[in-house]
Formats: structure tokens, C-alpha cells, sequence
């Protein structure tokens, strides 16, 4: 396994196509914050919550500074038959090689994926997922032992917080991404 990224280290550089073709660099985002999630498969119902959710935060965390990028080891094809019809405002990229999850040290894991969890809260994920149209299911070929992963990097490219989940469904708290947005202004 490599070694997890952390606060103060340098956000490793990238270059990458989001699945409307534009051009996608980190080093684009030099001088603004950064939210980089990388989420699971364009079929998994708690990862689509997740979009839901950056997207409802997005108008208000964008106008303070913040810019987002999602991240899904999925194809192109999958994420424009799941993920787009929420025409999310920011970047979604497609990353099926899983290049930019090893870049980052995004974590797979049968063992956390397969561990018994709260099951009132997991059922609640699922529900509140069903709710806006996502079912739980399988994406065919997907890495299904991966486990999600948010980043927050400064104006300046280092790495403010590293959110390495132990658990499928949770995310870095959003308390955390309003202190980080704070320090911007």
C-alpha cells in the first residue's frame, strides 16, 4: 500500500479530461481552494447522495472561493448514464485505470467495504439516495472494494486536510470544509 497523503505535503499534480472534455490540471486551480473527491463508481448509490449533496453546497462554498472536482473509477459511458443527469456545475472526471486513486493513495479494501456498519444510518444513506433516484446496485466491472476520499488543498497546492474514509458513506464533514473556506477570505 502507498504511503496516504497529509496535511502541508504537496497536492500531487495532475492532468486529466472531465467527461464533458475540458481540460482538467491541477495546477489550473493555483491560487483558489480546492475541493478533489474521489468516489467509488458512477453506479453507487451513496456516492450519486454524495454528488447530490456537493452540489446543493456548491453555489454557496463557490462564491466564497471554493472550486470542486469529483473523481469516479468508472468510464465515461457510466458516469454520463448515472452521474450527469444531475449536471453537476463542476468537473466530474472518469478515471477507469484508476490512475489518479493510486496517485492520491486512494484506499481499496474488501475487509472496511465488507465491515459491519450501523445499519439505521447505512439504511438511512440508502434511503435518502433512493429519494433522489438512485438505487443500490452494483456498477458491472466496477472496483467495489474501493473506498472514497476527499481532499481539500490550498491556494498555494499543499494540502489542507486528507479525508481517507474507513467506512463506505462517510465524506469529509462539511464543519470541516467551512473552517478551510474561512482561512480563504
Amino acid at each position: 500500500m502507498s504511503i496516504k497523503l497529509s496535511p502541508n505535503m504537496t497536492a500531487p499534480d495532475f492532468a486529466s479530461q472531465d467527461v464533458l472534455g475540458n481540460h482538467i490540471a491541477l495546477q489550473n486551480y493555483a491560487g483558489k481552494g480546492l475541493f478533489l473527491s474521489f468516489l467509488r463508481n458512477a453506479g453507487c448509490a451513496m456516492c450519486n447522495l454524495q454528488v447530490h449533496r456537493l452540489i446543493q453546497k456548491y453555489p454557496t462554498y463557490h462564491k466564497q472561493g471554493l472550486e470542486f472536482i469529483v473523481v469516479f473509477e468508472s468510464s465515461q459511458a457510466s458516469i454520463s448514464e448515472h452521474v450527469t443527469r444531475q449536471n453537476a456545475p463542476f468537473p466530474i472526471i472518469a478515471d477507469p485505470d484508476a490512475k489518479l486513486y493510486d496517485l492520491y493513495s486512494v484506499e481499496t479494501s474488501q475487509e472496511k467495504v465488507m465491515a459491519p456498519v450501523d445499519m439505521a444510518w447505512r439504511n438511512g444513506l440508502i434511503q435518502e439516495a433512493e429519494a433522489i433516484g438512485y438505487k443500490l446496485r452494483r456498477e458491472e466491472g466496477s472496483n467495489f472494494f474501493r473506498l472514497p476520499a476527499d481532499f481539500l488543498i490550498g491556494p498555494d497546492q499543499k494540502i489542507y486536510e486528507a479525508f481517507y474514509t474507513e467506512v463506505v458513506g462517510t465524506h469529509l464533514p462539511f464543519e470541516v470544509v467551512d473552517r478551510f473556506i474561512a482561512q480563504l477570505a
